[in-house]
Protein backbone atom coordinates (compact mmCIF):
# COMPACT_ATOMS: atom_id res chain seq x y z
CA UNK A 1 0.00 0.00 0.00
CA UNK A 2 1.47 3.62 -0.84
CA UNK A 3 2.21 6.04 2.21
CA UNK A 4 -0.42 8.65 3.14
CA UNK A 5 1.05 12.06 3.90
CA UNK A 6 -1.25 14.89 5.23
CA UNK A 7 -0.02 18.59 4.42
CA UNK A 8 -0.79 21.77 6.72
CA UNK A 9 -0.33 24.63 4.53
CA UNK A 10 -0.39 22.66 1.47
CA UNK A 11 -2.11 25.80 -0.76
CA UNK A 12 1.29 27.98 0.03
CA UNK A 13 4.88 27.83 -2.16
CA UNK A 14 6.04 24.89 -0.01
CA UNK A 15 3.10 22.79 0.09
CA UNK A 16 2.28 22.80 -3.33
CA UNK A 17 5.86 21.48 -4.39
CA UNK A 18 5.90 18.82 -1.45
CA UNK A 19 2.81 17.92 -2.61
CA UNK A 20 3.91 17.18 -6.30
CA UNK A 21 6.86 15.24 -4.50
CA UNK A 22 5.06 12.97 -2.70
CA UNK A 23 2.60 12.24 -5.68
CA UNK A 24 5.24 11.28 -8.03
CA UNK A 25 6.49 9.64 -5.35
CA UNK A 26 3.44 7.44 -4.97
CA UNK A 27 2.00 8.98 -2.33
CA UNK A 28 -1.74 9.49 -1.01
CA UNK A 29 -1.25 13.18 -0.55
CA UNK A 30 -4.48 14.92 2.04
CA UNK A 31 -3.88 18.79 2.11
CA UNK A 32 -5.72 21.13 4.88
CA UNK A 33 -6.91 24.48 4.28
CA UNK A 34 -9.12 26.27 7.24
CA UNK A 35 -11.76 26.38 4.90
CA UNK A 36 -11.12 23.60 1.84
CA UNK A 37 -14.64 24.22 0.31
CA UNK A 38 -13.59 28.00 -0.30
CA UNK A 39 -9.50 27.97 -1.12
CA UNK A 40 -9.01 28.10 -4.72
CA UNK A 41 -5.54 25.99 -4.49
CA UNK A 42 -4.31 28.05 -6.96
CA UNK A 43 -0.60 26.97 -6.79
CA UNK A 44 -2.20 22.85 -6.84
CA UNK A 45 -4.00 24.01 -10.11
CA UNK A 46 -0.70 25.85 -11.46
CA UNK A 47 1.25 22.74 -11.31
CA UNK A 48 -0.76 20.80 -12.33
CA UNK A 49 -1.80 18.37 -9.48
CA UNK A 50 -5.30 19.90 -7.76
CA UNK A 51 -7.35 16.55 -8.66
CA UNK A 52 -5.03 14.80 -7.02
CA UNK A 53 -4.64 16.26 -3.57
CA UNK A 54 -7.11 15.44 -0.84
CA UNK A 55 -8.39 18.53 0.62
CA UNK A 56 -9.61 19.10 3.95
CA UNK A 57 -11.00 21.70 6.17
CA UNK A 58 -8.82 22.74 9.51
CA UNK A 59 -7.93 25.34 11.43
CA UNK A 60 -4.56 24.67 13.06
CA UNK A 61 -5.46 26.50 16.16
CA UNK A 62 -8.61 24.58 17.17
CA UNK A 63 -7.23 21.29 18.77
CA UNK A 64 -10.89 18.73 17.68
CA UNK A 65 -10.75 20.13 14.31
CA UNK A 66 -6.58 19.12 14.54
CA UNK A 67 -7.40 15.74 15.88
CA UNK A 68 -10.16 15.65 13.70
CA UNK A 69 -7.98 15.78 10.66
CA UNK A 70 -5.67 13.28 11.22
CA UNK A 71 -7.86 10.84 12.26
CA UNK A 72 -10.06 11.23 9.16
CA UNK A 73 -7.03 10.91 6.86
CA UNK A 74 -5.09 8.00 9.05
CA UNK A 75 -1.62 9.23 7.59
CA UNK A 76 1.61 7.72 8.18
CA UNK A 77 3.71 11.21 7.62
CA UNK A 78 2.12 14.96 8.45
CA UNK A 79 4.49 17.96 7.07
CA UNK A 80 3.45 20.85 8.76
CA UNK A 81 3.82 24.41 6.95
CA UNK A 82 0.96 25.82 7.75
CA UNK A 83 0.82 29.19 9.80
CA UNK A 84 1.31 33.54 9.07
CA UNK A 85 4.55 33.15 6.80
CA UNK A 86 5.48 36.65 6.39
CA UNK A 87 8.11 38.19 8.94
CA UNK A 88 6.80 41.67 7.74
CA UNK A 89 3.45 41.05 8.24
CA UNK A 90 4.17 39.54 11.50
CA UNK A 91 5.03 43.17 13.12
CA UNK A 92 1.23 43.92 12.35
CA UNK A 93 -0.44 40.89 13.55
CA UNK A 94 2.06 39.26 15.91
CA UNK A 95 -0.92 37.34 17.88
CA UNK A 96 -2.13 35.87 14.47
CA UNK A 97 1.56 34.69 13.84
CA UNK A 98 2.23 33.47 17.08
CA UNK A 99 -1.15 31.34 17.30
CA UNK A 100 -1.11 30.31 13.88
CA UNK A 101 2.48 29.27 14.24
CA UNK A 102 3.23 27.61 17.75
CA UNK A 103 -0.29 26.77 19.10
CA UNK A 104 -0.88 25.33 15.61
CA UNK A 105 2.61 23.26 15.93
CA UNK A 106 1.48 22.67 19.56
CA UNK A 107 -1.77 21.17 18.77
CA UNK A 108 -0.47 18.62 15.92
CA UNK A 109 1.66 17.34 18.89
CA UNK A 110 -0.59 16.78 20.82
CA UNK A 111 -3.29 15.47 18.16
CA UNK A 112 -0.54 12.89 17.46
CA UNK A 113 0.26 11.77 20.72
CA UNK A 114 -3.33 11.11 21.67
CA UNK A 115 -4.16 9.40 18.60
CA UNK A 116 -0.86 6.71 19.88
CA UNK A 117 -0.13 6.01 15.83
CA UNK A 118 3.04 6.08 14.69
CA UNK A 119 3.16 9.24 12.48
CA UNK A 120 5.86 10.91 11.34
CA UNK A 121 5.65 14.77 11.92
CA UNK A 122 8.26 17.77 9.83
CA UNK A 123 7.98 20.86 11.07
CA UNK A 124 8.67 24.05 9.44
CA UNK A 125 11.62 26.24 11.25
CA UNK A 126 12.99 28.91 9.93
CA UNK A 127 16.55 30.51 9.78
CA UNK A 128 14.76 33.62 11.43
CA UNK A 129 14.82 31.90 15.13
CA UNK A 130 19.31 32.21 14.73
CA UNK A 131 18.37 36.31 13.95
CA UNK A 132 22.25 37.92 12.88
CA UNK A 133 24.58 34.99 12.77
CA UNK A 134 27.04 37.98 11.36
CA UNK A 135 30.01 36.01 9.99
CA UNK A 136 29.39 32.66 11.43
CA UNK A 137 27.05 30.42 9.31
CA UNK A 138 24.45 28.84 11.82
CA UNK A 139 23.89 24.80 12.26
CA UNK A 140 21.83 22.70 14.14
CA UNK A 141 23.81 23.61 17.85
CA UNK A 142 23.88 27.63 16.81
CA UNK A 143 21.56 29.98 19.61
CA UNK A 144 18.09 31.42 18.76
CA UNK A 145 18.13 35.36 19.20
CA UNK A 146 15.11 35.84 17.26
CA UNK A 147 14.01 39.69 16.10
CA UNK A 148 10.19 39.07 14.52
CA UNK A 149 7.11 37.69 16.18
CA UNK A 150 7.54 35.55 13.25
CA UNK A 151 11.04 34.50 14.09
CA UNK A 152 9.37 33.87 18.03
CA UNK A 153 6.71 31.90 16.79
CA UNK A 154 9.01 29.73 14.45
CA UNK A 155 11.24 29.36 17.57
CA UNK A 156 8.45 28.07 20.10
CA UNK A 157 7.51 25.68 17.60
CA UNK A 158 11.06 24.07 17.10
CA UNK A 159 11.47 23.71 20.92
CA UNK A 160 8.33 22.29 21.23
CA UNK A 161 8.80 19.48 18.91
CA UNK A 162 12.31 19.05 20.32
CA UNK A 163 10.56 18.93 23.67
CA UNK A 164 7.94 15.95 22.11
CA UNK A 165 10.78 14.11 20.68
CA UNK A 166 12.28 13.79 23.89
CA UNK A 167 9.64 13.19 26.81
CA UNK A 168 7.13 11.49 24.42
CA UNK A 169 9.68 9.30 22.12
CA UNK A 170 7.54 10.86 19.06
CA UNK A 171 8.80 10.73 15.48
CA UNK A 172 9.00 14.45 15.10
CA UNK A 173 11.88 16.74 13.45
CA UNK A 174 12.25 20.34 12.26
CA UNK A 175 13.67 21.49 9.39
CA UNK A 176 15.36 25.13 10.32
CA UNK A 177 15.25 26.22 6.33
CA UNK A 178 16.90 29.24 4.91
CA UNK A 179 15.37 31.48 2.48
CA UNK A 180 14.10 29.32 -0.65
CA UNK A 181 12.03 31.23 -3.77
CA UNK A 182 10.34 29.64 -6.51
CA UNK A 183 7.61 31.48 -9.21
CA UNK A 184 4.85 30.21 -6.69
CA UNK A 185 6.09 32.92 -3.99
CA UNK A 186 3.09 35.40 -2.83
CA UNK A 187 3.74 38.70 -4.00
CA UNK A 188 4.02 40.34 -0.57
CA UNK A 189 7.37 38.78 -0.46
CA UNK A 190 10.65 40.83 -1.76
CA UNK A 191 11.39 38.32 -3.95
CA UNK A 192 8.23 38.07 -6.14
CA UNK A 193 8.05 42.01 -5.87
CA UNK A 194 11.33 42.36 -7.49
CA UNK A 195 11.02 39.48 -10.35
CA UNK A 196 7.44 41.16 -11.49
CA UNK A 197 8.47 44.51 -11.21
CA UNK A 198 11.53 43.42 -13.62
CA UNK A 199 8.61 41.83 -15.64
CA UNK A 200 6.47 45.20 -15.66
CA UNK A 201 9.38 47.36 -16.18
CA UNK A 202 10.77 45.34 -19.21
CA UNK A 203 6.58 45.42 -20.76
CA UNK A 204 6.66 49.36 -20.05
CA UNK A 205 3.97 48.84 -17.56
CA UNK A 206 6.08 51.13 -15.19
CA UNK A 207 9.90 52.61 -14.84
CA UNK A 208 11.06 51.60 -11.01
CA UNK A 209 10.30 49.52 -8.17
CA UNK A 210 10.62 50.84 -4.66
CA UNK A 211 12.43 49.15 -2.01
CA UNK A 212 14.02 48.85 1.54
CA UNK A 213 17.37 48.08 2.99
CA UNK A 214 19.51 46.15 0.09
CA UNK A 215 22.18 45.89 2.58
CA UNK A 216 20.50 42.97 4.37
CA UNK A 217 22.29 39.63 3.59
CA UNK A 218 20.61 36.19 2.96
CA UNK A 219 20.96 32.47 1.79
CA UNK A 220 19.10 32.06 -1.15
CA UNK A 221 18.24 28.42 -2.46
CA UNK A 222 15.19 26.85 -4.68
CA UNK A 223 11.85 25.78 -3.31
CA UNK A 224 11.20 22.99 -4.66
CA UNK A 225 15.26 21.06 -3.94
CA UNK A 226 14.21 22.32 -0.12
CA UNK A 227 11.06 20.12 0.14
CA UNK A 228 13.05 17.08 -1.09
CA UNK A 229 15.09 17.66 2.46
CA UNK A 230 11.54 17.76 4.22
CA UNK A 231 10.76 14.18 2.87
CA UNK A 232 14.30 13.11 3.49
CA UNK A 233 14.56 13.64 7.40
CA UNK A 234 11.33 11.54 7.52
CA UNK A 235 12.54 9.02 5.95
CA UNK A 236 15.74 8.25 8.52
CA UNK A 237 16.03 5.78 11.19
CA UNK A 238 15.68 8.63 13.55
CA UNK A 239 14.17 12.31 14.13
CA UNK A 240 16.65 15.26 13.96
CA UNK A 241 16.87 18.63 13.13
CA UNK A 242 18.25 19.82 9.83
CA UNK A 243 19.43 23.15 8.93
CA UNK A 244 18.58 23.66 5.31
CA UNK A 245 20.53 26.09 2.97
CA UNK A 246 22.66 26.53 0.16
CA UNK A 247 25.68 27.35 2.21
CA UNK A 248 26.32 30.86 -0.04
CA UNK A 249 25.10 34.37 1.78
CA UNK A 250 24.58 37.52 -1.02
CA UNK A 251 23.34 40.48 -0.26
CA UNK A 252 19.98 42.11 -1.09
CA UNK A 253 21.61 44.68 -3.37
CA UNK A 254 23.49 41.42 -5.44
CA UNK A 255 19.82 39.56 -5.48
CA UNK A 256 18.34 43.03 -7.50
CA UNK A 257 21.46 43.28 -9.77
CA UNK A 258 20.82 39.64 -10.91
CA UNK A 259 17.48 39.79 -11.56
CA UNK A 260 17.72 43.10 -13.35
CA UNK A 261 20.67 41.42 -15.29
CA UNK A 262 18.27 38.50 -16.04
CA UNK A 263 16.57 40.22 -18.30
CA UNK A 264 19.32 42.25 -19.37
CA UNK A 265 18.77 45.90 -17.31
CA UNK A 266 20.48 48.03 -15.24
CA UNK A 267 18.67 47.93 -11.76
CA UNK A 268 20.62 51.41 -10.57
CA UNK A 269 18.12 53.08 -13.22
CA UNK A 270 14.78 51.60 -12.09
CA UNK A 271 15.19 51.01 -8.14
CA UNK A 272 14.49 53.69 -5.41
CA UNK A 273 15.00 53.56 -1.95
CA UNK A 274 11.63 53.83 0.23
CA UNK A 275 12.40 54.08 3.79
CA UNK A 276 8.80 53.18 5.20
CA UNK A 277 9.72 49.37 3.78
CA UNK A 278 12.61 48.75 6.26
CA UNK A 279 10.98 46.52 9.06
CA UNK A 280 11.51 47.79 12.88
CA UNK A 281 13.81 45.35 13.70
CA UNK A 282 15.64 43.19 10.87
CA UNK A 283 18.75 40.72 10.06
CA UNK A 284 21.62 41.94 8.93
CA UNK A 285 23.08 38.98 8.00
CA UNK A 286 22.07 35.35 7.81
CA UNK A 287 24.71 32.23 6.96
CA UNK A 288 23.60 28.83 7.43
CA UNK A 289 25.66 26.23 6.97
CA UNK A 290 24.39 22.49 5.47
CA UNK A 291 26.53 19.94 6.25
CA UNK A 292 24.88 17.93 8.47
CA UNK A 293 21.88 17.74 5.58
CA UNK A 294 24.53 16.84 3.45
CA UNK A 295 26.34 14.19 5.66
CA UNK A 296 23.29 12.46 7.05
CA UNK A 297 20.36 12.95 4.37
CA UNK A 298 22.78 13.17 1.11
CA UNK A 299 20.89 16.73 0.25
CA UNK A 300 22.45 19.47 -1.34
CA UNK A 301 20.95 22.41 -2.63
CA UNK A 302 21.57 22.94 -6.57
CA UNK A 303 20.74 25.92 -7.83
CA UNK A 304 22.68 28.95 -6.50
CA UNK A 305 20.97 32.37 -5.55
CA UNK A 306 21.84 33.90 -9.73
CA UNK A 307 19.52 30.97 -11.30
CA UNK A 308 16.99 30.97 -8.78
CA UNK A 309 16.69 35.10 -9.75
CA UNK A 310 16.54 34.29 -13.37
CA UNK A 311 14.03 31.48 -13.11
CA UNK A 312 11.90 33.99 -10.84
CA UNK A 313 12.11 36.59 -13.43
CA UNK A 314 11.42 34.59 -16.50
CA UNK A 315 8.26 33.17 -14.57
CA UNK A 316 7.41 36.72 -13.94
CA UNK A 317 7.49 37.71 -17.59
CA UNK A 318 5.66 34.68 -18.52
CA UNK A 319 2.96 35.34 -16.67
CA UNK A 320 2.98 39.13 -18.06
CA UNK A 321 2.52 37.75 -21.80
CA UNK A 322 -0.18 35.06 -20.73
CA UNK A 323 2.03 31.87 -20.38
CA UNK A 324 2.58 28.82 -18.17
CA UNK A 325 4.74 30.68 -15.34
CA UNK A 326 6.21 27.54 -14.45
CA UNK A 327 9.92 26.81 -15.89
CA UNK A 328 13.38 25.54 -14.21
CA UNK A 329 15.10 24.93 -16.44
CA UNK A 330 17.36 28.39 -16.33
CA UNK A 331 20.79 28.20 -15.07
CA UNK A 332 23.26 31.28 -16.16
CA UNK A 333 25.88 31.05 -13.19
CA UNK A 334 29.02 30.64 -14.16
Amino acid sequence: MSKRALITGVSGQDGAHLAALLLDKGYAVFGTSRDAELSGFANLTQLGIRDQVTTLSMAPNDFRSVLQALDRAAVDEVYNLAGQSSVGLSFEQPVETLESIAIGSLNLLEAIRFLNRPIRLYNAGSSECFGDTGTTAANEATAFRPRSPYAVAKATSVWQVANYREAYGMFACSGILFNHESALRPARFVTQKIARGVADILSGKRDHIDLGALAIARDWGWAPEYVEAMYLMLQQDAPEDFVIATGETTTLQDYVAASFEAAALNWQDHVRHDETLVRPTDIKTSRGDPSKAATKLGWAAQTRMCDVTARMVKAAIAVRMGEPPIDSSVEICK
